[in-house]
């Protein structure tokens, strides 16, 4: 079954504008997040969904330069930009991952993807409550036939600007499947949505020194350097609004 990871990207960004284009070991944290999700094994192919703006050129130039598959599509509709870019590349399962996540890891990825595989499951994901995963580890994976019906069937704006919430909030019609750890690290933010998320993460990478690093030698670094908790500790996390 083909697989694709469809990694949502944009310039726009209210509390840190450009933030996926900001340097991380000398090259653009949106670089970091399209080789980490390249190397999961489950994966046949990795596109970059950005909007169809003239502020995403900035984007849609850095996937030319670097080879990457890029569809644009509408900005705030993203569930219609899922759609069309998984349309376009043949998914049979889709993958989806946020630009904003510099320290997403292969193997939870394929964790994710072999639950949805195994369990029969429309829809599997590390995101479920209770969550146990550091925020910024977030994979979702679903059925092709899932994302389509929520693009058919979702008609609130509010949802389809988030993609995925008619799917996981609807279990009367979509099988659902989590992926939760054996300990709950959700208290950890390593998400970039703010000048402290980032500088986090600066940290992280600065500290590590490479690139194929997994989640755990992450955890093992901010473990040893606790006045690093602190940095991101104040940040609220945006809510999506309520059904």
């Amino acid at each position: 079954m083909r697989t694709v990871a469809i990694i949502q990207a944009r310039t726009g960004s209210t509390r840190l504008p450009g933030k996926v284009l900001l340097p991380l070991l000398g090259e653009p944290l949106l670089v970091h997040v399209v080789r980490r999700v390249a190397m999961a094994t489950t994966v046949d192919a990795v596109v970059v969904a950005t909007t169809t703006g003239p502020d995403d050129d900035a984007i849609a130039d850095l996937a030319g330069r670097e080879g990457w598959l890029v569809e644009r599509g509408s900005e705030m509709d993203l569930l219609d930009r899922y759609v069309t870019a998984a349309r376009a590349h043949r998914a049979e399962r889709v993958v989806r991952i946020t630009s904003d996540c510099p320290l997403i890891d292969p193997d939870l990825i394929d964790e994710v993807v072999a639950t949805l595989a195994t369990s029969g499951a429309d829809y599997a994901s590390n995101t479920l409550e209770p969550r146990t995963y550091p925020r910024g580890l977030d994979v979702e994976t679903m059925t092709m036939a899932a994302l389509e019906r929520a693009w058919r069937e979702d008609l609130d704006p509010a949802s389809r600007e988030h993609a995925t919430p008619y799917v996981y909030r609807h279990p009367e019609l979509f099988r659902l499947a989590a992926v939760r750890g054996p300990v709950d690290l959700s208290g950890h933010r390593w998400t970039v949505d703010t000048p402290e998320d980032y500088e986090l993460v600066r940290l992280v990478y600065d500290a590590l020194g490479r690139v194929d690093f997994g989640w755990r030698d992450a955890l093992a670094v901010v473990e040893a350097h606790p006045a690093w908790l602190a940095l991101n500790r104040g940040v609220v996390q945006k809510r999506l609004a309520p059904e």
